[in-house]
């Protein structure tokens, strides 16, 4: 494809809404998945801190 200027570019021959859509969609799939993945392991560091914090406080 060959584009005159960065509108043309934009529109991809009509589909530009759904190019764009799709790159948008997954650019939130990616970012929410990278949150989640960073909470769940906040979330796991935590449980092993608060056990491993638990056992040392019992063998005291």
């Amino acid at each position: 494809m060959v584009w005159n200027s960065f509108s043309d570019f934009a529109a991809m021959g009509g589909y530009g809404v759904y190019v764009w859509g799709s790159f948008g969609v997954t650019a939130v799939v990616l970012a929410a998945e990278i949150w989640s993945v960073a909470a769940r392991r906040r979330a796991l560091s935590q449980r092993a801190h608060d056990a491993a914090s638990a056992e040392w406080g019992e063998a005291r």
